[in-house]
């Protein structure tokens, strides 16, 4: 495809700027916790001096993050962390305001991480990252950097997986925080996030009705969870495939059956997964699928649906819809793969909804906030969202939503750690 290149951007197409500019008035309009830091730490340009080379989903909500990081005084450097993610109105819009971005919809992995490449050549002081494919990318083939970053951050469970083995096996560099461990992230953008805006992916690509169909979703963590909870909520039979007992046991409790996926795969009409696994679907699942199966991916990475295998067992296969590709098998039954295994809701949707990525973002800030302040003391590893900031974000959440919540009393307070209390 062709894109339009500047100095300091490269993205798909200059002229969907003003498109891009009212998606992002839009989500403005719906995150009132970024717009509330926007307001303050532009006053106290908290974040001067400091280069940011961020790795995140180019989508409206992102470009409020992006805005307010650059109101706090700092320089961005933006790509993409997925291929089909980008939205290219947002990409455009961003770079027309100055940022440095490279980004596109539908880029290969050779641009993929060529763009990485590009967010790095600024010498960045802060790396922000959706899945580590940055941090990775440091430590893989740009380690005369190390000296000069100071600390990171890691949105995803999978990236945050990742991170902790390296630092286990002492190969992380410097100090992340742990985003994705934020209660005001994986409690609500994990679960009602990425359970509405699967769905609406799924059914953006499809058009198909969701009550009455075996609904099976690969995973019952917070985002599988969601995706359940969004599907059963429009009628849907949902099934849970699951290798932790525990969490087998939660979608059991909740209300849904829980089957191997070997068996599972025989009954199912539609299959989500959200493991952050490799091989969840595989050859002998798809040998024994219904005709018309639909299977797509809501977790970061392309490999838990095995696509060759799919390839390997079908004769032909077209695009018979936008994000919608149909697989004819030899047998004659049809299967449909959305949005090429990636993020259906990405892909095929437009992610999240602003309202809960407004705290996930909050989170992102704050931490880059406290890394420029902080981040030079914090030795290299994994570190944890402070509970004191969780409470801070959900409260100004609350008081935008016109609630609020109970006060503790001082004699209550120390009625809750006075171990010397009876019954």
């Amino acid at each position: 495809m062709k894109t339009a290149e500047g100095t300091n951007y490269k993205v798909a197409d200059m002229s969907l700027v003003e498109a891009g500019k009212m998606k992002i008035d839009w989500a403005e309009s719906r995150m009132p916790v970024m717009m509330a830091l926007r307001e303050k730490h532009a006053k106290l340009q908290s974040l001067k001096g400091m280069k940011i080379a961020g790795c995140l989903h180019v989508t409206k909500e992102t470009a409020v993050l992006i805005r307010t990081l650059a109101a706090a005084g700092a320089e961005i450097s933006w790509s993409g962390c997925n291929p089909l993610s980008t939205q290219d109105d947002i990409a455009a819009a961003l770079a027309d305001q100055g940022i440095s971005i490279y980004a596109w919809h539908g880029m290969n992995t050779e641009d993929f991480y060529w763009c990485i490449d590009r967010t790095l050549d600024f010498k960045p002081t802060l790396t922000l990252d959706d899945g580590a494919d940055l941090i990775f990318r440091v430590h893989n083939k740009h380690q005369n950097l190390f000296d000069g970053i100071i600390g990171g951050t890691e949105e995803t469970t999978t990236g945050i997986h990742r991170l902790r083995a390296m630092a286990d096996d002492g190969a992380l560099k410097y100090p992340v925080i742990a985003v994705n461990d934020a209660e005001t992230k994986w409690d609500f953008d994990n679960v009602y996030g990425t359970g509405q805006s699967s769905l609406d992916g799924i059914i953006r690509a499809t058009s198909v009705l969701i009550a009455g169909k075996n609904f099976v979703v690969a995973g019952y963590g917070h985002c599988g969870k969601g995706c359940a909870m969004r599907a059963a909520g429009l009628g849907a039979n949902v099934i849970a495939t699951e290798v932790k007992a525990t969490a087998a046991l939660k979608a059991t409790l909740e209300g849904h059956e829980v089957l191997p996926m070997d068996k599972a795969a025989a009954v199912g009409d539609i299959f989500i997964t959200a493991t952050g696994m490799k091989d969840v679907i595989v050859g002998r699942h798809f040998e024994v699928m219904r005709d018309g199966a639909i299977v797509c991916n809501t977790g970061h990475y392309d490999c838990e649906i095995n696509i060759g295998d799919l390839e390997a067992l079908s004769v032909s296969n077209r695009e018979i819809r936008p994000n919608c590709r149909e697989y004819m098998m030899k047998d004659g039954r049809r299967i449909y793969l959305l949005a090429q295994g990636r993020l259906v809701n990405l892909a095929a949707a437009e992610g999240h909804p602003s309202e809960v990525m407004d705290m996930s973002f909050a989170n992102q800030f704050l931490s880059m906030v406290r890394l420029s302040e902080e981040g030079k003391e914090l030795s290299a590893g994994v570190h944890d969202i402070p509970v004191e900031q969780d409470q801070m974000i959900a409260g100004i959440k609350l008081s935008t939503m016109g609630l609020s919540v109970d006060n503790l009393t001082q004699e209550q307070i120390d009625y809750d750690s006075d171990y010397s209390a009876g019954t």
